[in-house]
């Protein structure tokens, strides 16, 4: 194999031996001479593909039977609507935390449906963190407290999540599956799949179930959680090849130690990155020490002209996708589960070569 190390936001590198898998039954899945791209969502193949990937996420996660986990399609974008539209009910306020990019865009869509109230704000604060817990100002008898785990942008990650008496509710689509998670702490958790879960096309939602009836007459029914719980996420056609990508990485993060394991790994992954940045005045991390994201490494250099360079060159080592997003510049380095250790420490090498050509 000729592959790089991807370290793009997303979509995101993909584990070898998934691809492997998914490549060696393109064509013939399970030897019934078709894909299960082409086979009925409501064939036996394809259901067993489906409640073994449901049955993996409720394991690694330890999701409880008072939950429902969906397979959805819309990504988190589409979620910044569903949710507010099944748990924001009329004359209700729903509270919000501002910390970046991805929280911005919630609030956006949420207000469209409702009354928000964002409950602290360092969306815009350099350099950048999420909302310490002792500032959120919680509205009594809020709908729900919504929170972005991680922001991919700025690389600045909830390390502890707050205790609400208003069921909390969860934008993980980065940082999903990286660490061991109190679901119960939780009302509803989405992510898009497209970080740590499998491409892009399909939408994890675990929902506690009696959320799920919150929802009006009047939201459509298949803007309704409550329609797909009832469905097992087939209400209607889903994305079969996704989720089946979905099934086969979450059989290897069970291969691998579950989350216990992954999550040791991605800090190792991460200090090993952040101990180059802090060893000298060439690098500048942009994320606050302890608000530092494990999954999406963002840092600066002297001038944009060395950051263009940097780029450059490390894309002709075979090192993609190091670009910042284009609202912010810089550096991002995005080190999902997949990552694996040794793209790291090629990123590390290649760092301290570049800093003593031109520091």
């Amino acid at each position: 194999m000729n592959r790089i190390f991807n370290f793009s936001a997303g979509p995101s590198t993909l584990p070898v031996e998934v691809l492997q898998e998914a490549r060696d039954e393109l064509l013939d899945h399970q030897g019934r001479g078709l894909s299960i791209m082409e086979d009925s969502h409501r064939s036996k193949a394809y259901d067993a593909v489906h409640n073994e990937a449901l049955s993996n996420m409720r394991e690694l996660l330890g999701i409880e039977d008072d939950y429902a986990v969906l397979f959805l399609t819309g990504g988190a974008s589409g979620q910044f609507a569903m949710a507010p539209l099944n748990l924001l009910g009329e004359g209700q306020v729903a509270d919000y935390t501002d910390s970046g990019a991805w929280a911005a865009k919630a609030i956006k869509e949420a207000r469209v449906i409702g009354a928000v109230n964002v409950i602290a704000d360092c969306g815009k604060e350099i350099p950048t963190r999420v909302p310490r817990l002792d500032e959120l100002q919680y509205t009594k008898n809020a709908a729900y407290v919504h929170i972005t785990s991680n922001e991919t942008i700025s690389g600045a990650q909830w390390k502890e999540f707050p205790a609400t008496e208003s069921p909390l509710v969860a934008d993980m689509s980065s940082d999903i599956l990286s660490r061991p998670l109190d679901v119960s702490k939780f009302g509803l958790i989405y992510a898009g799949a497209q970080k740590n879960l499998g491409p892009a096309g399909v939408t994890l939602v675990i929902i506690r179930k009696d959320l799920a009836e919150r929802v009006s007459d009047k939201v459509p029914l298949f803007y309704r959680y409550k329609t797909h719980i009832a469905e097992n996420s087939l209400y209607n056609t889903p994305p079969c090849f996704p989720i089946y990508v979905l099934m086969l990485v979450t059989r290897w993060l069970k291969e691998k130690g579950g989350l216990t394991a992954m999550a040791e790994l991605n800090e190792r992954k991460a200090k090993k990155l952040y101990d180059v940045i802090d060893a000298g005045e060439f690098y500048r991390g942009t994320a606050i020490p302890e608000h530092r994201s494990t999954m999406n490494v963002t840092f600066r250099l002297p001038t944009e002209e060395l950051e263009a360079a940097f780029v450059k060159e490390a894309t002709k080592e075979r090192m993609s996708g190091l670009k910042g997003h284009r609202s912010v510049g810089g550096i991002r380095a995005s080190i999902y589960n997949a990552m694996p250790e040794e793209g790291v420490d090629a990123l590390v090498a290649f760092m301290k070569e570049f800093e003593r050509k031109n520091g």
